[in-house]
């Protein structure tokens, strides 16, 4: 097993002692409520937690990846709904970084990696999901501004957010290299916050359709250089399902401390059900899947943070980890027995929040797809 960095250890710590305070005793209420209160968002971005990874000088808390990995299975385990609003917010921050002029990261990084601001994707729309490359957004040059109309669904914080990478063609003739990305305001004119989704988990997080009706975006917005959206879009790939396999491994682990809890109080035939043979075996199995998962993301991670290709590695952990997690929330429920099945115990709401991990960052059909073309590559 290896070991980590008194830096990410310091990370994980700093990230697990807010969740046990501040987000692990209210999110059954923010479940119900369907959101978190701003205040606390706020709080974790003072934290140092939006932009994780970008450097001091653009406000950022300069944390290496494997950091940002071992903080994502922090606010997991507290509410994978607050945790993936952050995710969200440094994905925004990935991008600007790694595309911005200084300008725009003056304007658009500093006040969302410093924790002022919250960031968001416009990248999803109503017809495509995996298929990025088929967005029909417009975005028409007018002059020394652009003019943007189309749609955007499931967009994380796109109610909350204040700023946003938007993804958009501005070449419909050239296909996937007529597809550009921009920064913006979620402010301004012609940013229409449609609705709300209703989802069946990560309920704390605001998850909705944007409608952009003739939305201007100066000309000088645009990031990265014209028709390079979908490199912009697509950069972070890896980085987002090794998250999903950090969120995922919260989540689990979670349940598990709620089925060793509840095992090891209820007794059924004179004795705790932890002693029975079928119970301690069924946890068992829950804690080395967790672990198993837990080690495939780190080693990703390090593969990442040392600049190494990592598309393989990075989908089988997400596809993994994500089947991990719902086998492990629907044996915590198993554990709990009736009682499970009812929000007076948190592993319902676990078991909701774990099933999207299968679908965000790529289907995990679409993963299976990636690692049996890198197979393929591999023993040509």
């Amino acid at each position: 097993m290896c070991e980590f960095t008194d830096d990410q250890i310091a990370t994980r710590d700093m990230t697990r002692g807010f969740v046990a305070k501040e987000i692990a005793p209210f999110a059954a209420q923010w479940d119900r409520d369907g959101a978190t209160p701003l205040d606390t968002l706020r709080r974790l971005g003072a934290l140092g937690l939006f932009g994780m990874t970008v450097p001091r000088e653009w406000g950022g808390a300069e944390i290496d990846f494997v950091g940002y990995v071992l903080a994502t299975e922090e606010l997991a385990y507290g509410d994978a709904g607050v945790c993936n609003a952050v995710n969200a917010t440094n994905s925004y921050c990935f991008k600007v970084r790694d595309f911005g002029t200084a300008a725009q990261k003056e304007e658009f990084l500093r006040p969302v990696a410093s924790g002022q601001n919250i960031g968001c994707m416009l990248l999803t729309e109503p017809h495509t999901g995996s298929d990025a490359a088929n967005i029909r957004t417009r975005a028409e040059f007018q002059g020394d501004h652009y003019v943007v109309n189309g749609a955007k669904t499931f967009i994380t914080s796109g109610r909350s957010s204040d700023m946003a990478v938007l993804i958009a063609v501005t070449d419909a003739a050239a296909g996937k290299r007529g597809i550009s990305a921009f920064l913006i305001r979620t402010d301004q004119p012609g940013y229409i916050v449609a609705r709300e989704e209703v989802k069946m988990g990560h309920r704390a997080s605001d998850t909705c359709e944007i409608i952009l009706d003739n939305l201007k975006i100066p000309a000088a917005n645009m990031l990265g250089e014209p028709g390079q959206g979908l490199r912009v879009a697509l950069s972070g790939l890896e980085s987002g399902r090794i998250a999903v396999a950090a969120q995922a491994a919260g989540i689990a682990r979670a349940a598990l401390d709620a089925a060793m809890a509840y095992a090891q109080e209820r007794e059924a035939f004179g004795r705790k059900i932890f002693d029975h043979q079928a119970v301690a075996f069924s946890l068992a199995d829950m804690a080395m899947d967790i672990e198993v998962a837990r080690q495939m993301g780190h080693h990703a991670a390090r593969m990442k943070q040392a600049g190494k290709r990592c598309v393989k590695e990075s989908s089988i952990a997400k596809l993994f980890a994500s089947q991990m997690c719902e086998r492990v929330c629907s044996a915590a429920i198993q554990a709990h027995g009736g009682v499970g099945y009812t929000n007076d115990y948190p592993v319902e709401k676990l078991y909701r929040d774990a099933k999207v991990l299968q679908i965000y960052d790529g289907t995990n059909e679409v993963q299976k797809i990636i690692i049996s073309r890198e197979l393929a590559a591999e023993y040509s």
